[in-house]
């Protein structure tokens, strides 16, 4: 699906926005002169596989952390466990839009932060133990979210979600399918990491090319994507029920946890803003990046930089995150208006990225946003 091409949509859309109608001097030659593998090394060697090797690590802690508690399931041990969870998925946060490569090829993302995750599919895997969780079928039953209802939300407080993995007659069953999820989340996170150090990241920088397979196309299609998808319709929009006609409060992310989609959704945007302006994972620099190359290009919309304008509209879109409450699903059932107009300014950037951004850099987009807007 993510890489399905549309050709008769990409012309629609290029010759619907190439109009003055949004106001933008656009540059499209594509030998522009900007060092375009400059910006593809600041990428991968100080955003991507640090990202990758930060989530590697923190993975590893979780592993551990998932051992001592199937060792000894005690309320310290699980208290543990499931801090790790957290650390592990705020990173997670900075890793989802990076989707090329072996992360593409494998459905990586697919199979560590599909939700809602599937109550049923877990209690039918942990009852049969006859499962295969590289399967499709078992997207909704893995990773992060399949965690947070194994460690959230088996009951109603920790003495009885800690009875299921002691006293419950399939308490080993349990322990097994956690182990199972945690395991695999490191090997296939361990695998995308090993794929960028032996030999992905040289083919990825060295790929230069303004085409739909060069690697800058490539990557800023996945981060509009993820940004229209992953940020704005997943985290705030369906939750809402902007795609919907009800508001569905079970749709957010760390429905269990409850109190930390609001710091999810935070590390969501500083990673969205971060990559635009080629911050550093690991530090405070920039280099090449989205924001150099619109600035380098002069891109104008309506007499302002457009880089100035997309930066405006991320710290905008901060600004309102941070007055929502720490849980979304309580904030769509007791103000729904405030998730609905945090989406509204979300998506002033879709435009601005999606469109504009994309003209300057003569980019067209290879996915479909079957989301109705």
């Amino acid at each position: 699906m993510k890489r399905i091409l549309i050709a008769l949509f990409a012309i629609f859309l290029v010759l619907s926005c190439s109009s003055d109608d949004s106001g933008s001097e656009i540059n499209n030659n594509p030998n522009d002169g900007f060092d375009r593998q400059a910006m593809l090394s600041n990428w991968v060697d100080n955003i991507i596989i640090p990202v990758y090797t930060d989530l590697n690590v923190k993975l590893g802690n979780l592993v551990n952390a998932k051992s001592s508690f199937i060792d000894d399931p005690t309320q310290g041990n699980l208290d543990n466990l499931r801090m790790a969870w957290q650390e592990a998925y705020k990173v997670w946060q900075h890793a989802e839009m990076f989707n090329v490569g072996l992360a593409e090829s494998t459905n990586y993302i697919f199979q560590m932060n599909v939700y809602p995750t599937n109550v049923n599919d877990i209690e039918n895997n942990i009852q049969s133990l006859n499962y295969d969780l590289g399967s499709v079928n078992n997207n909704d039953a893995v990773g992060f979210p399949a965690l947070d209802y194994l460690l959230h939300g088996l009951g109603e407080n920790d003495s009885e979600i800690l009875a299921f993995y002691t006293s419950n007659a399939n308490a080993e069953n349990y322990k097994t399918y956690l182990s199972d999820l945690v395991d695999r989340m490191k090997t296939l996170t361990q695998s995308v990491l090993d794929d960028w150090n032996n030999g992905f990241r040289d083919n990825f920088v060295s790929n230069t090319e303004n085409s739909a397979t060069g690697s800058i196309n490539l990557m800023v299609n996945d981060y509009i994507f993820f940004y229209e998808k992953g940020f704005r319709a997943n985290k705030f929009g369906i939750p809402a029920g902007n795609f919907s006609p009800n508001p569905l409060p079970d749709r957010v992310e760390a429905f269990y946890k409850a109190d930390f989609s609001k710091t999810l959704a935070l590390e969501g945007i500083d990673a969205i803003q971060n990559f635009f302006n080629g911050r550093a994972y690991s530090g405070t620099s920039d280099a090449e990046s989205l924001k150099d190359y619109l600035d380098f290009l002069n891109t104008i919309k309506e007499g302002e930089d457009l880089s100035t304008l997309i930066n405006t509209q991320f710290d905008e879109a901060r600004q309102k995150i941070n007055t929502l409450n720490d849980n979304f699903a309580e904030q769509v059932q007791t103000n729904n208006v405030a998730m609905t107009e945090t989406f509204d300014i979300i998506q002033l950037a879709v435009v601005l990225l999606k469109v504009d951004m994309l003209q300057a850099l003569d980019i067209s987009v290879d996915f479909v946003d079957t989301d109705g807007d």
